[in-house]
């Protein structure tokens, strides 16, 4: 799926700018799908795209088999945008209320659905305040709360987090939560990416335009060599052993690194330990069986381990490799 804009230059001349170059992606029913990208990836026109707003310039997007815009997709969506705008006459049930006739529902679809909806964010026994007194957390919710009136099938939230304080995060976060574990699916387009590691069960990384890597997090994590690497520290030859004795016992532990062909090995000298760190130069080139071998090895050489970590790059780490190399191509 593609879509470009024209736009004007200073010297007046009609420019053609690509917001989405060939996008191609999937969301599966059930799943938290995250959307991660910088300013001016292309995210806002793809959920624009998704939800009908705007045509693509060529190809095509499909919901639950029925294009995108049409009526039969848009009653299975609900949509939280990132700056919802509620009346502040209302209250969170009078606002329910009017988005509810907004979808064509019946007073007693309304009237019951509300109930349900106002006990799954939290706002039973708040309803019949102005939303004039309620927090940034609670507004997020009530926003919730209108995007799910009509029992919709896919849930789609833009920035759902963005300005809340902790407790407001943990807040929307235990909601969505709830909706994943009900069977919903939520697209989730999020720039805080220690919320969408939390919730998200598959992620896109976008930037100009462009889908960089697509997949579960773990997945995506684990490919990224930037940031991984394990350490292991054995215990330091005995000090009471003679200078011949202790070159040779670190000669020992040097030789049980040297078929890591795959992989870089720096040793260092802590004050009561040698320490290796192995940086792979592929991803997966030190699995967990190389790894066993490794301390079999080691013990086996009279070597006694005192720490072992792996540090898997976050995926923070991964967003920034991917996004860094784009910028500088």
């Amino acid at each position: 799926m593609r879509k470009t804009y024209g736009k004007w230059s200073l010297t007046n001349r009609r420019q053609q700018v690509e917001a989405l170059c060939g996008v191609t992606l999937d969301a599966y029913a059930g799943e938290v799908f995250g959307l991660l990208g910088p300013n001016g990836a292309g995210k806002t026109t793809l959920i624009k795209t998704l939800l009908g707003v705007v045509k693509p310039t060529s190809g095509s997007a499909s919901l639950f088999g029925s294009p995108v815009g049409s009526s039969a997709s848009r009653k299975r969506v609900g949509y939280l945008p990132e700056s919802l705008r509620v009346d502040r006459h209302h209250t969170a049930r009078s606002a329910l209320n009017f988005y509810g006739r907004l979808s064509q529902m019946d007073t007693a679809s309304i009237h019951r659905r509300s109930d349900e909806l106002l006990e799954l964010v939290g706002l039973r026994g708040r309803d019949r305040e102005s939303v004039r007194r309620f927090s940034k957390g609670m507004y997020q919710r009530l926003g919730l709360a209108q995007a799910l009136m009509h029992d919709p099938d896919l849930l789609v939230l833009d920035e759902p987090t963005d300005g809340l304080d902790p407790v407001g995060r943990n807040e929307v976060r235990k909601v969505i939560e709830r909706l994943r574990d009900l069977g919903k699916t939520i697209f989730l387009n999020s720039h805080i990416l220690q919320e969408v590691e939390l919730v998200c069960t598959r992620v896109a990384i976008m930037a100009r335009g462009n889908i960089l890597a697509i997949g579960p997090i773990e997945t995506l994590r684990a490919s990224n060599l930037v940031g991984s690497y394990i350490t292991i520290s054995v215990a330091s030859p005995d000090r009471d052993l003679d200078a011949s004795a202790r070159d040779q016992a670190l000669s020992r532990l040097r030789e049980c690194f040297s078929g890591l062909d795959s992989a870089s090995v720096e040793f260092s000298r802590l004050p009561n330990a040698e320490q290796m760190k192995i940086m792979p130069k592929t991803a997966g080139a030190i699995d967990q069986h190389r790894l066993d071998d490794l301390v079999d090895q080691l013990r086996g050489n009279g070597f006694s381990i005192v720490h072992l970590e792996f540090n898997q790059p976050s995926l923070e780490d991964t967003f920034m490799s991917l996004v860094g190399e784009t910028d500088r191509s």
